[in-house]
């Protein structure tokens, strides 16, 4: 065991932890996830629901978590037993589940990008054709063995990060990362935008079709908007624990979740118009990004080095969402348990892998349905569970925590930084409409 202080750490800079907490959406969450999601959902309806949730009960929940952070330098459980006393924490368990959960699955995805930088390294992913694309992705997925070994290097590489500690490990590589990150994006959309029947995909994207409004986009869309603002899952309490008491919250919230839904807009835009090029069905599913990029790169001149360089970014995106997914996990055992960093870290990533990862790297193969629980995989399960339901909820619970429980407090913190006007529209939002928008959404879904 360690001292506890300095096993935590703290951020270096304001930037640092906005860069970091918005790597943890610009990740997987903006660039593989947000495209097929709203492919699937009818494309310009799904963009104006999902703005709409991230800028309403969203941010009021991410906002709710770093103060509770700040508030009390702890991650989820100890927090709310600090802050709301016993009975409180827990409230932190449902995070910490969560973000256990998502860990499974994430990590299989950001085992995909490994393998692509290598698919990338030999050229042999470079085509046009559609179903060579589609088959040449399937039957990576379905090979258990391809899929165990690179699931398992992507949780050595974030393991790896969270050990070396807040401001050396997470802060140093989101700093260098994301804005690099940003600039490809921003060339290949303009790459995408010019290839022939591209506005096909624009259009698409940012027309709504109400016919395609319903439940389950709504709840997609919320379900989505949380897991790309990170909370739900104790990533922003455990990221606010490291703020300092002169970090102000509001502004920086805002600029994480900008730069959150700017990653998403030209994720969209990146990939949705090269689907519709090249006559992809924009609901493919998970594996939308990897089939539709390498038929962009390969109308490219020095597409093969573009294309190691995509997925090369692409690992690192997802790398910075996987700390921040595995980060709040290894604080629970700092904060709870006093455990060393290491030794915290080491224990979750084998665990994890073991009993989440493995299911979840299985469930696209041979094994896939024989493995289905309620008619879903491992993989969708977990995603499922965590996505639309712990992530909400736990969203929900903070929020009613900021709202409630801890308002006296939270209110003097805000009180500087936000109009008294909108200060009550915050208290109205995290005490009411938000708990109850989740708890509709959430009963739609047990319900069907």
């Amino acid at each position: 065991m360690t001292n506890t202080i300095n096993a935590r750490g703290s951020w270096g800079s304001r930037i640092g932890f906005i860069l970091a907490a918005a790597g943890s959406a610009v990740g997987l969450g903006a660039i593989w996830k947000f495209p097929y999601v709203a492919g699937a959902n009818g494309g310009g309806v799904f963009l104006l629901v999902y703005l709409a949730c991230v800028f309403s009960v969203g941010i009021v929940m991410m906002l709710a978590e770093m103060m509770i952070g700040r508030g009390a330098k702890k991650s989820a459980t100890s927090a709310y037993r600090e802050l709301g006393k016993s009975q409180w924490h827990w409230a932190g368990w449902i995070s910490v589940l969560c973000v256990y959960l998502i860990l499974g699955f994430y990590c299989v995805v950001g085992g995909w990008t490994i393998a692509y930088i290598v698919e990338a390294v030999k050229g042999d992913i470079l085509t046009t054709d559609a179903k060579v694309l589609s088959d040449t992705f399937t039957n990576f997925i379905a090979d258990p063995t391809a899929s165990l070994i690179y699931t398992a290097g992507f949780m050595f590489i974030t393991a790896a990060i969270v050990i070396a500690g807040v401001q050396a490990g997470i802060e140093r590589i989101c700093k260098v990362l994301m804005p690099v990150l940003f600039a490809l994006m921003l060339f290949l959309v303009y790459r995408s935008l010019i290839l022939p029947g591209a506005m096909e995909g624009v259009m698409y994207f940012i027309t709504p079709d109400w016919s395609k409004l319903s439940i389950k986009m709504v709840l997609d869309a919320l379900g989505l908007a949380v897991f790309s603002l990170s909370v739900g899952a104790g990533l922003m309490i455990a990221y606010g624990s490291y703020l300092s008491p002169e970090t102000k919250v509001v502004n920086a919230g805002l600029w994480i979740a900008g730069l959150a839904t700017m990653a998403s807009v030209l994720a969209g835009l990146m990939i949705l118009p090269a689907v519709f090029a090249f006559n992809v069905d924009p609901a493919s599913g998970p594996g939308l990004t990897f089939i539709t990029m390498p038929a962009l790169f390969a109308q490219m001149a020095g597409g093969q080095i573009l294309a190691l360089v995509f997925f090369a970014l692409l690992l690192f995106a997802a790398v910075t969402s996987s700390i921040s997914i595995l980060e709040p996990a290894v604080a629970f055992l700092i904060d709870e348990y006093g455990f060393a960093r290491k030794s915290a870290t080491i224990l979750v990533s084998v665990s994890n892998y073991i009993l989440l990862c493995i299911p979840a790297a299985l469930s696209f193969g041979f094994m896939a349905e024989d493995m289905k629980v309620f008619g879903k995989t491992p993989f969708d399960l977990m995603d499922f569970v965590a996505s639309n339901l712990l992530m909400p909820l736990g969203g929900m619970l903070a929020a009613v925590f900021v709202g409630w429980r801890i308002w006296p407090q939270i209110q003097v913190i805000l009180a500087e930084e936000m109009h008294k006007h909108v200060l009550s529209w915050y208290r109205l939002m995290a005490a009411v409409v938000a708990p109850l928008l989740i708890a509709v959404v959430a009963y739609m879904t047990i319900k069907g």
